[in-house]
Parts: structure tokens; C-alpha cells; sequence
């Protein structure tokens, strides 16, 4: 049972769109294969990647954020990417930025001056460089049909104060890169704090990560391959009863393939699918939205006493629940 105390929630169901070939060796070669395999996840038994888990958030009148990456189309031209773009346009959900520097010296004309490192995090890059790569990005979206776009995350959660500087430069209002667990404490972002609700900083809004504490003191993100159903609904209603401004869930275009990409991983499915249930059957409580006409009223405060967290008992559960799904990826 949940408390009536709460009031409504904005949810954001954020989904990092990318593409991996699996190394970068040869990648002209295995473009092709990895296109098929992450976007839309081909296997022997049927397609699960992008356009299957649009299909089933739109069957339950739901929205997905995309974070579309599109500095690949720098090396493979921009019919891919509008391809990707098309996917989920034509499904009506939103379409914002991500990007993964990786891509920057595979591009076949440069992008920036210094092109001949790769770079893995846009922290790496000075805050020009982000301010170039960002609004490259951006165009690229923009070249390939999506609309306006008005939100950014950095691929990996890897940004910094200068990321959010060169956000406000190219006129993007929100982003959500802060992940406690993944670089958000060393960014200089909100220092001293762990925030866990939006905030305004460098002119930008930020919109971070929800995140968790187990049983056993660790933080985890609400993930659907890194946390139970019993852990996510039960941190969705903690949320309300802590009167929360916003719950940002993570999902990427593969996320209910297994390790291996060559078949669905039933575990992660049967979680997203409850999911869906339960954000369609409490709409009175869980709004589920993105940022296009987002209008924050003001900076929340942000403390650590309004932490989730999860008890011992639920944690062992999932641990157990986590080494069953890892062994029954295995097969084939």
C-alpha cells in the first residue's frame, strides 16, 4: 500500500538510443550487423530492439524520452540516422540529444580541431570543444527530421560544469546527465550534494538520474536490467510519499535483449511490461512525460534525507533474481 499524502509525479521514461560495433576495428564491415542488432534487435526468434519497446509504451499510452546518439552518422552518412529518427517519430515519442564521443575521431571529416585522440567522456573535451560537438550533434538530428530539440545527456552520464555551460551557449534547457552512480559527484555539478530532484545550475536545468541506495549501502540506478519489479514499484510509490518532483527511469534500445544480443531476455521483459501496467492503471498519481513544453516552476531542494532506498530483504531478493537472469541469458 502506498501513502495518499504524495501528489502527482512527473516520470520520464528516457531511453539512450546509440549503436555500438562492438570494437572499433573494422567498423565499415560490422556497421551493417551492429545497425540490425541494436536498433532493431534481430535475433532467430523476432525483432526486440528500438521499435519493439516504442510499440509497447505506445500500446499503454505512454511516452519514451529518446536520447538519440548521432555522432556515428559522421562516419556512415545520415540516412541511418534519419532512419533511427523516422523509427520513433512516426511512434510519437520525443526526440532529444546524446552524445558519445568515441565517435569523434572515427568521423571521416573532422569535427573538431583535435580529432586524432579518442576521447571516451565529453569531460575530456574544453568547454569549446563541447559547445562545437553539441551543437554538430544537434544539427545532425535536426538534418536527419527531428524536431527542435531542447534536451541533452552525456553518453556514459560523462559531463561537467562546462557541459551544462555549453548547453546554456547553444540554447538547450534541460539535461539530464547527473548520475550519482556514474561520474555526477566528481562533475563539480551541485558539489557536497548528491541531488535526487531537478535543480538549476549554469543556466541549465538538470534532471538527474534516479538513483538508489540497497540494502547493503550501494547505489544503484532505476534500471530495468539493475533492478526487480518489487524494487521499482516500490520506489515509485516511496517517491510520492516523499512528495518528489520527478522519477527519470533508464533504457537503452537493447535493453531487453540479453548479454549476447541474439535473443530477448524474458526477465527484463516481463519488468518492462509491468511496468507499462502499472504507469497506465495510476495516471491519477504518475504523469508520465518528457521535456518538449516542460516548464519547471522552480528549483527543488535537495537533501539527503530525501534518498530512495531499498531494505535488505528486497535486495537479497534481486541479487538472487539478478544471478538466475545472468545464468538464463547464457542460453542459447
Amino acid at each position: 500500500m502506498h501513502s495518499e499524502e504524495g501528489g502527482e509525479i512527473n516520470v520520464f521514461l528516457t531511453m539512450d538510443v546509440e549503436i555500438w560495433c562492438d570494437g572499433w576495428d573494422d567498423i565499415d564491415r560490422k556497421f551493417p550487423s551492429a545497425f540490425d542488432k541494436y536498433v532493431y534487435g534481430v535475433t532467430p526468434k523476432g525483432r526486440y530492439g528500438l521499435p519493439y519497446q516504442l510499440d509497447l509504451l505506445r500500446d499503454h499510452g505512454l511516452l519514451a524520452t529518446c536520447f538519440v546518439e548521432p555522432l556515428f552518422s559522421a562516419r556512415f552518412g545520415n540516412e541511418p540516422l534519419a532512419e533511427i529518427v523516422g523509427l520513433i517519430d512516426e511512434r510519437d515519442h520525443e526526440i532529444q540529444a546524446h552524445l558519445h564521443t568515441e565517435w569523434v575521431d572515427e568521423a571521416l571529416t573532422p569535427l573538431i580541431p583535435d580529432n586524432s585522440v579518442k576521447r571516451q567522456h565529453l569531460f575530456m573535451f574544453t568547454i569549446e570543444e563541447q559547445v562545437e560537438l553539441i551543437g554538430r550533434a544537434i544539427a545532425m538530428l535536426r538534418n536527419a527530421g527531428a524536431p527542435p530539440i531542447n534536451a541533452f545527456r552525456a553518453g556514459s552520464f560523462g559531463f561537467n560544469n562546462d557541459t551544462l555551460r555549453a548547453l546554456a551557449k547553444v540554447g538547450v534547457d534541460f539535461d539530464s546527465s547527473y548520475n550519482t552512480c556514474m561520474y555526477g559527484p566528481e562533475s563539480g555539478v551541485m558539489p557536497d550534494i548528491e541531488p535526487t530532484d531537478p535543480f538549476l545550475w549554469e543556466g541549465v536545468w538538470e534532471y538527474p538520474m534516479t538513483t538508489f541506495r540497497d540494502g547493503v549501502g550501494r547505489m544503484r540506478p532505476a534500471q530495468l536490467t539493475s533492478c526487480s519489479w518489487k524494487e521499482l514499484e516500490s520506489l515509485l510509490w516511496q517517491a510520492v510519499e516523499l512528495n518528489k518532483n520527478s522519477f527519470v527511469f533508464l533504457f537503452h534500445n537493447f535493453e531487453v535483449l540479453n548479454p549476447a544480443k541474439n535473443r530477448l531476455d524474458d526477465v527484463v521483459d516481463r519488468r518492462l511490461r509491468k511496468l507499462c501496467r502499472f504507469l497506465d492503471r495510476n495516471r491519477d498519481v504518475f504523469r508520465v512525460r518528457g521535456f518538449r513544453n516542460l516548464s519547471p516552476d522552480r528549483p527543488v531542494e535537495n537533501n539527503k534525507s530525501l534518498m530512495l532506498k531499498t531494505g535488505l530483504f528486497d535486495t537479497g531478493l534481486r541479487i538472487l533474481e539478478q544471478a538466475w537472469r545472468r545464468r538464463y541469458a547464457r542460453r542459447s
